[in-house]
């Protein structure tokens, strides 16, 4: 009788006896790992969250993620410079996701059908919190203090909410009903008690605030313009840009102008006045900057503080940005300014190793303007809070927020000094709101969470996607750029969903079945029921060779091997 080999024959399930995971050496396990976007997001969105919801056809359940770190979707989506567009992996491949057109569509969506914000209103006795400034960080803060249980006392100087949303961005960017539209939805919060026209320092003490609740989130602005002159001179007529854009988005006049205008600076406050200006009948409006025009192989430490989007809308406008330039002095007749003279400007390294702004003489040249406007920041009003501040400025926690030496008294928004976004001013409000809850509980607030790191491009196996260019969304022809007509137009909501399709997931669970369909040991199984780690699939070691198979063809990245 001839005697068979084991490979010769096998009984039914007998394979199920050689465990052969014991010949492993490295193992696959399921890691999740934060999308560039959320990682990129000052506000703290998970944007691949909330698009995996959008590719589902579930809007609302997508914006009630969305809104559970961003509650000013309809606003951000249409003044953010989106960051997380450009941390985005699809850029890589072809095009990024048009992320704020889909919060764009989320925050409108929510105004037009009345979607409740998800919040509990907080019980009768739960402590009130003092929040100063109704700008986006302190509405923000108001939202996830009500978010976290407590009660908000909300005092504003100014008769209504919104702060520089309302006087310095121009309607063409933010029109003014969507501003108030979503603005009153936070303020009837339940929970949320709003008092306009009540400046700290005039109404209300910073004494009284910290004696009547057991903690306080300032969120004043900077409204101060800053001193500026060219060689000691300084004109006549001067006003800062800040001062001039508040008018004209408030009441749509500005002073009369002549013929040729410079503005120095590269900020967004200088670029919306620039545009202004021209919007205004001014027929030679030049910005004047040290920095370079906003592009993707700038450096980011070059570029104008101003986002690429403003920046390539103003050149269309008829704006002229002299790139690298500085003001070396005024050319005055008596206290008029008749003209400027520019020196070019670059940033080298100098004998510490730190990069600092070099003047290179033999590179004057002049410039013919009939007045100068300074765009070059804002100053802090300490009127009320003077003793909480060091030498004008705020000492703070950096993540919390919490002032160093007044433990309960929290700061955020642009008073920070540190940044300047609706975005980054609404992530202010948020982790102070969370300090406030966590310090409530304790005495101490915990470390900074390890910032997140958004898993790299390389990481993804682009094999299976296909190259779809992303949706575009309608702007208005710069013959039409006369008023304060919307500029930019949203997507129509199959496009928005056509986005959320382009999304990679990256370092989240597809739901593909690579893993379970090329496994060659059937190792990898599939469950009816979500499993502990959010996916569908569990991996049996018992019978896990770690091949590798399964980490390789996964599209996300979300499965990786590790040493046994």
């Amino acid at each position: 009788m001839t005697e068979l080999t084991r490979g010769a024959y096998a009984k039914p399930a007998s394979s199920l006896a050689f465990k052969t995971g014991t010949w492993r050496i490295h193992k696959p396990v399921h890691q999740h790992q934060a999308a560039p976007c959320h990682a990129a997001c000052p506000a703290g969105e998970d944007a691949q969250a909330y698009l995996s919801l959008v590719d589902q056809g579930q809007l609302q359940a997508a914006w009630e993620s969305l809104v559970s770190a961003n509650p000013l979707p309809a606003i951000t989506g249409r003044v953010c410079p989106h960051p997380c567009e450009q941390a985005c992996n699809r850029r890589h491949y072809d095009e990024a996701i048009s992320i704020h057109a889909v919060e764009r569509l989320l925050g409108d969506e929510a105004l037009l059908h009345d979607w409740a914000y998800p919040v509990t209103p907080p019980a009768p006795s739960a402590p009130t919190i003092a929040v100063v400034g109704a700008g986006p960080a302190g509405l923000a803060a108001a939202y996830h203090l009500l978010r976290q249980g407590l009660r908000v006392a909300l005092f504003e100087a100014m008769p209504l909410a919104g702060g520089t949303m309302r006087t310095a961005i121009p309607a063409y960017r933010l029109p003014r009903e969507v501003l108030d539209a979503e603005v009153q939805r936070l303020l009837a919060l339940p929970g949320l008690h709003f008092h306009p026209h009540t400046p700290l320092g005039r109404d209300v003490s910073l004494e009284e605030l910290r004696s009547d609740y057991p903690a306080l989130f300032l969120a004043p602005g900077r409204r101060l313009g800053q001193q500026w002159a060219a060689d000691f001179a300084i004109p006549g007529d001067l006003h800062t840009g800040l001062q001039m854009l508040e008018n004209w988005v408030a009441e749509g006049t500005l002073p009369e102008l002549p013929s040729a205008v410079a503005i120095v600076g590269g900020g967004n406050t200088a670029v919306d006045l620039a545009r202004a200006l021209r919007r205004a009948g001014v027929a030679q409006v030049h910005l004047i900057t040290h920095q370079r025009i906003p592009a993707p192989d700038v450096p980011p430490a070059d570029a104008m503080r101003a986002s690429y989007r403003e920046v390539a809308q103003a050149l269309e406008e008829g704006v002229m940005i002299h790139e690298h330039r500085g003001v070396r002095r005024l050319i005055l007749r008596g206290e008029r300014v008749v003209g400027m003279e520019l020196i070019h400007m670059k940033k080298l390294l100098d004998q510490h190793g730190e990069l600092q702004r070099v003047a290179f003489d033999g590179t004057e040249t002049v410039l013919h303007v009939g007045q100068v406007i300074p765009a070059i920041g804002q100053g802090i009003d300490a009127s009320g809070f003077e003793p909480l501040l060091h030498q004008g400025r705020f000492v703070l926690d950096p993540y919390w927020g919490q002032l160093a030496a007044h433990e309960g008294v929290f700061v955020g928004g642009d008073a920070r000094s540190d940044h300047g976004s609706v975005s980054e001013a609404v992530g202010d409000g948020r982790r102070a709101a969370l300090g406030i809850a966590h310090r409530l509980q304790q005495t101490t607030l915990p470390p900074a969470p390890q910032a997140l790191a958004g898993i790299a491009y390389q990481r993804l196996n682009t094999h299976y996607f296909e190259p779809t260019p992303a949706a575009k969304e309608p702007v208005l022809p710069v013959e039409q750029r006369r008023g304060c007509e919307e500029i930019e137009g949203g997507l129509q909501i199959s496009q928005v969903r056509h986005e959320a399709h382009r999304c990679f997931s990256c370092g989240n669970c597809l739901a593909c079945d690579n893993c379970w369909t090329l496994c060659p040991d059937q190792s990898v199984l599939k469950t009816r029921d979500i499993a502990a780690d959010g996916s569908h699939y569990v991996f049996d070691y018992d019978y896990c060779k770690g091949c590798g198979l399964c980490a390789h063809e996964c599209p996300t990245g979300y499965i990786q091997m590790q040493d046994r």
